[in-house]
This record gives structure tokens, sequence and C-alpha cells, in this order.
């Protein structure tokens, strides 16, 4: 197991504790922790440290690219490293994305409860202090409602075939723009005028 040792120097501590509020302290902590995990991962990835010779040498620093990434504290901004070959890639970001990945699910379960897009989107920039468009939940929901359908279509079939087992009429509603009723009695499926 790799170990990680983390270098700071007392002016950085200095400046973060003078220069901040108590919101922004934990989020120029938390950027500085990053910034350092991902400086020793990728002298860890190269295997010579800086301006070191060596025959074990994987590649060559590279300088850095500024990134925003959102956490619960907030948007950090973080300077990541890079490589001459362009292979390095820090792990912080895989580590986190599962993060995101529910953020999503949480945005799309709350318009699929029937919170408008504009609730979300401020839901959500309450929440982590970013902003999120009304368009970017509306597309986020288009990309996701042929799955849902499948879904619930799926649902519904099942429910059918066991209801009609049953020799009952069944009403089946959808919610789309418009709301339809549609009715389904045992003999419109043995006249097959209604499949799935």
């Amino acid at each position: 197991m790799t170990q990680v040792h983390f270098t700071l120097k007392s002016e950085e501590i200095q400046s973060i504790i003078e220069y901040s509020v108590k919101d922004d302290v934990s989020k120029n902590i938390l950027t500085t922790v990053f910034n350092q995990l991902m400086e020793n991962q990728r002298t860890e990835y190269i295997q010579a440290k800086e301006y070191e010779r060596t025959e074990n040498r994987q590649s060559q620093r590279n300088g850095y690219y500024e990134r925003s990434f959102t956490t619960r504290v907030g948007t950090l901004e973080l300077k990541v490293p890079r490589t001459r070959d362009g292979h390095f890639s820090p792990t912080v970001f895989e580590r986190y994305q599962r993060n995101e990945k529910a953020l999503m699910a949480s945005m799309l379960e709350m318009y699929v409860s029937g919170v408008s897009t504009r609730k979300v989107s401020k839901i959500v920039e309450e929440l982590c202090g970013k902003s999120v468009s009304k368009s970017f939940v509306s597309s986020l929901t288009e990309q996701l409602e042929p799955m849902v359908n499948e879904w619930a279509e799926s649902f519904i079939i099942r429910k059918k075939l066991s209801l009609l087992n049953d020799r009952c009429t069944l009403y089946k509603s959808t919610r789309r723009k418009s709301s339809t009723l549609k009715k389904l009695s045992y003999s419109d499926w043995n006249n097959q005028r209604w499949r799935p």
C-alpha cells in the first residue's frame, strides 16, 4: 500500500487562515489536500522526484491545468498536474465521481416526482453552490425518459397479463403532456385489437 505524505509550508497555512472566512477555510484546506495528493500521484507515476535523474523514470512533468471541481463544500479550483506522455490521470476525480452521479440521480428523482425544473436547479444550487440551468435538467430527463417508459411499459404489461387472467377490465393512464386514459378489456385482448 502506498503512503501519502503531505508537505505544507507554514506560509501557506498562515495565508489560508488569514484570508479565509469559516466557509472558505474548508474549501482552501480541501484544495490544498487535493493538489498535494495529485502531485504525489504524479511523482509516483513518473517514478522520480522533481529534478531527479533515474533509470526508472516513466515520463516527465509537464505543468498544470486548472479545473473546477464541485464538492459538498462548494466548487474548488484545482491545479491538475500533467505529464509529457499525456497518460497520467489522477484518481481524485474518479473517487468523487460517485457523488456527482448521486447528484444526477437525485435531480432526476425530483423531476420524475413532479418538481419543476426551476425548483430542481434552485435546490442543486443551494446544495452544492453550483448553478444548473433549467435546460440541463430538461435534457437530462429527456435522456432518462425512454428508460423510464420502457420500465413502466414492461411493468404495466405484466400487470395487464395478471389482470387479464382474472377477466378484469384494466384502465391505464399515462403521464404525458396531455393526460390520456386508455381502456383495455379481455375482449380487446382476444380480438387482438391491442397487443403490447
